[in-house]
């Protein structure tokens, strides 16, 4: 099995129909965000998915701060030309490597972030930078152009924004053409959809990738209570996760998981290749082989309008599963 590659944008960027999402392989912060990671297999997975033909990695000087890059780098050392590095800046990091909880998407902090990522990566390019956030201080307008001027300096090859709305996504592509959107996307999370972004994006040529196919863990079957999660896990903290919303998402994944069971394949492969059925790109975060090697699978599902539609009866667009974030992180929101 070798996974199938597609454009993503229209910009000449090729790369996996799965991608893998690394923020779980290395801490965040203080805590973790998803329990506790081994470097050794989070490197072994790295090399699993570049076999198996996943080899564009999600990354972002967020995730540790730097840790994430750093153990990227580790792993890619001596293959850099096979994979696709995608990583992503904006979240302000202070130069003691603290965060400032501040988004950053001035000229000057656009140009000190790619220099600090391009040293954690050890690499002299990044395939597809990312703007984290949208900073609402500065005008996108500037941010792209300093992002521009990276494409035309060779530092990076192509260019996207995170959890950004239609508007600014035609004005940041009026600048530079844009050439991925990321945002959360799932049978849990349509919201890019509701707000009509999906629809700017196939109107540009810009690509979609979608983190947290699997709703941060819900559709992947193996929570059934709050203390299936470990203490310092920041779900814990976010609505969706919260008793009002958690046993009724609880009833959601179980018929998700007899759709499954029909097609004789799991919860997870089920959600991911609801995901792809749409042109989408998903990176769903793995630190383990195993899951690696089952999340790829789901590039061989094929589901049939009838699939779709039971998918979709059982979790209609615009069923409310809990905000996916606390108060402050939504209103980073675009």
């Amino acid at each position: 099995m070798e996974i199938r590659k597609i454009k993503l944008g229209s910009q000449g960027l090729l790369v996996p129909g799965i991608g893998l999402g690394c923020m779980g392989m290395t801490g965040f912060q203080e805590g973790n965000m998803y329990g506790k990671a081994d470097a050794q297999e989070a490197i072994a997975t790295i090399h699993r998915s570049l076999e198996l033909g996943g080899n564009l990695l999600d990354t972002a000087d967020l995730y540790g701060p730097f840790e994430n890059e750093r153990l990227i780098a580790k792993a890619i050392a001596g293959n850099r030309d096979k994979y696709i590095i995608a990583t992503k800046f904006g979240w302000e990091i202070d130069d003691s490597n603290n965060l400032t909880w501040a988004i950053n998407g001035t000229k000057e902090y656009v140009k000190k972030s790619v220099e600090r990522s391009l040293k954690n990566l050890n690499t002299d390019y990044i395939d597809l930078y990312y703007m984290h956030r949208l900073d609402k201080n500065t005008p996108i307008e500037e941010t792209v152009q300093a992002m521009s001027d990276l494409v035309k300096e060779g530092k990076v090859g192509y260019i996207g924004l995170s959890e950004v709305s239609s508007e600014t996504v035609k004005r940041a592509h009026a600048v530079h053409p844009v050439t991925a959107v990321q945002s959360e996307y799932s049978l849990f999370e349509r919201s890019a959809e509701e707000r009509g972004v999906l629809e700017t994006l196939n109107d540009l040529g810009i690509g979609f990738v979608a983190y947290s196919p699997l709703g941060r863990g819900f559709l992947a079957g193996q929570i059934r209570s709050i203390d299936d999660l470990p203490e310092d896990d920041f779900r814990r903290a976010i609505p969706r996760f919260q008793e009002e919303y958690f046993y009724k998402n609880i009833e959601l994944v179980k018929a998700i998981e007899a759709l499954s069971e029909e097609k004789n394949v799991t919860s997870s492969q089920l959600a991911i290749a609801w995901v792809m059925s749409k042109g989408i790109l998903p990176i769903p975060g793995t630190k383990r082989r195993k899951y690696l090697e089952q999340n790829l699978l789901a590039d061989a599902i094929v589901l049939s309008g009838d699939d779709l539609a039971k998918l979709e009866s059982i979790v209609p667009l615009g069923t409310d599963t809990g905000k996916p974030y606390d108060e402050f992180s939504m209103g980073l929101i675009d």
